[in-house]
């Protein structure tokens, strides 16, 4: 049996019946792929591949690394880009999915496989510097907290003092310039608190970032979640690795998130939250302000939305 299941250009190999085998994530971009939906390719690991990877003293097998390549070349094929390329990188998010929701418990990196070389081709290939290196420092502060074991707030920190000594508030104030500068702090002083460089070998990168995820499935958060909810220790994580897709090329793209109700009171009524030239985890990891996103009503909703 095959342990990395495929979606993409309109098929997939799973469905949203298989959430034990896929998880929730897995499972429910498989459907969206079939459904028509233009789900961004990937694949997901399944969670046996998880309970084996704790069997076999917490390494990735051979076999499964093997599968994981033949995957990440029908991905480069759908995207015509090619991981690891200095010329045309292909950059994929990698994310758990439990068979059951345990949101905000278990690890994330996105802009996977952008180092000092392929952060040209990025440039380059969208004509936007600034996008590229946010996308770097953004990959290096995720990279060296999930998989290096940081304390975030360190490189946070950082970024924060970038923005006093330039006399700005947002993120978005600063230049490509700027952001090249950060990405040399933000390398010496992995460099400094690791002992070790920041990884440039892209492979290198995923096999440490998918360790990482399956290491969560471990990790603290993830076990008081369970205690708490009554979760079975014994299920285990997917990994999802998808191509990335970006809502910080500049003031027309976005990332949120959209619920078909109010999360926190639960009234029956579309809530959504969204942030302009950013990426995903600005908005769930509560690290920014977002706006909010609404939907007219029948009778016109006074408050502003994206449908204007």
């Amino acid at each position: 049996m095959k342990n990395v299941y495929f979606f993409g250009s309109g098929k997939a190999r799973g469905n949203a019946t298989m959430k034990t085998l896929l998880g929730g994530k897995g499972a429910n971009l498989a459907e969206m792929t079939n459904l028509g939906i233009p789900v961004p390719p990937g694949f997901t690991i399944v969670t046996d591949e998880c309970k084996k990877y704790y069997q076999c003293s917490q390494k990735l097998s051979s076999e499964l690394k093997e599968e994981v390549l033949e995957n990440l070349k029908k991905i480069e094929s759908v995207m015509k880009l090619k991981f690891g390329d200095s010329t045309r990188p292909l950059l994929v998010s990698v994310r758990s999915g439990a068979p059951v929701s345990m949101p905000g418990m278990m690890d994330t990196v996105l802009n996977l496989g952008l180092n000092d070389e392929t952060v040209e081709g990025l440039a380059a290939l969208s004509k936007n510097r600034r996008f590229a290196y946010d996308s770097y420092r953004r990959f290096i502060q995720m990279y060296s907290n999930v998989v290096m074991g940081l304390n975030s707030q360190i490189l946070e920190n950082l970024l924060h003092q970038k923005k006093k000594d330039l006399k700005v508030h947002k993120d978005t104030d600063l230049s490509a310039e700027d952001l090249e500068e950060l990405v040399l702090i933000f390398k010496e002083e992995v460099l400094k608190q690791a002992g070790v460089s920041f990884p440039q070998d892209a492979l290198a990168q995923l096999w440490g970032t998918i360790s990482a995820v399956f290491n969560s499935w471990h990790g603290q958060r993830a076990i008081s979640y369970r205690k708490i909810h009554k979760i079975s220790d014994d299920m285990g994580t997917a990994v999802t690795v998808q191509a990335m897709v970006f809502g910080n090329l500049g003031e027309t793209s976005a990332t949120g998130v959209a619920f078909t109700r109010n999360p926190s009171t639960g009234e029956r009524k579309f809530f959504g939250e969204y942030l302009v030239n950013a990426q995903g985890e600005d908005v769930v990891a509560g690290i920014r302000t977002p706006a909010h996103l609404c939907i007219k009503d029948r009778m016109g909703s006074t408050e502003k939305s994206l449908e204007e």
